[in-house]
């Protein structure tokens, strides 16, 4: 074998190496629903097709977080089929000028509808039920995959109704 295929197939593994594994990751933007921005109508479908509501991300182009989020939790399979199976998930830009409809149907950017909702900051996860009532909000990035999918379970089991998400997640780790 010669020095340059030698150094190829070195240079080759190498790059495999270092490659992220796909064997449990998708592309995150498969974790988002397609919604034409008609946030009523979207939770009504979802509430048809036996869904507990929709969670929706608030979330910014600049944000950090957000991007950790993406990359490294909501472009998992198995977060994908979790919170597929029980929420229609929309994203909301915080500083977007696309038009959209809120639960009540007035019609706003994304950004007036962000401030309308009071977000402290990004990334920001609001959980809506039956009639467009707020069943929780969790402010900030996850620590990894596995308490976004706590938080995913607190809020289709109804845990959200009895106690605080900072009471039911140590709890659930027993």
């Amino acid at each position: 074998m010669t020095y340059a295929v030698r150094r190829f197939l070195q240079l080759l593994l190498l790059c495999l190496a270092l490659s992220p594994l796909t064997t449990n990751a998708a592309d995150s933007s498969q974790f988002f629903d397609q919604s034409l921005g008609d946030f009523k109508a979207d939770l009504a479908d979802a509430l048809k097709e036996g869904k507990k509501g929709m969670l929706i991300m608030f979330e910014s182009e600049d944000c950090p977080f957000c991007r950790m989020m993406k990359s490294q939790i909501l472009n998992r399979e198995d977060v994908q089929t979790y919170f597929r199976k029980h929420f229609a998930i929309v994203a909301v830009d915080v500083l977007g000028s696309v038009t959209m409809s809120d639960f009540s149907g007035k019609t706003l950017t994304q950004k007036d509808y962000a401030r309308v909702q009071k977000l402290r900051g990004t990334p920001t996860f609001v959980f809506v039920g039956p009639g467009g009532k707020e069943m929780t909000r969790y402010v900030g990035a996850t620590r990894d995959a596995k308490e976004f999918l706590e938080l995913g379970r607190y809020v289709a089991e109804g845990h959200w109704q009895t106690q605080g998400f900072g009471q039911f997640y140590p709890a659930s780790r027993r």
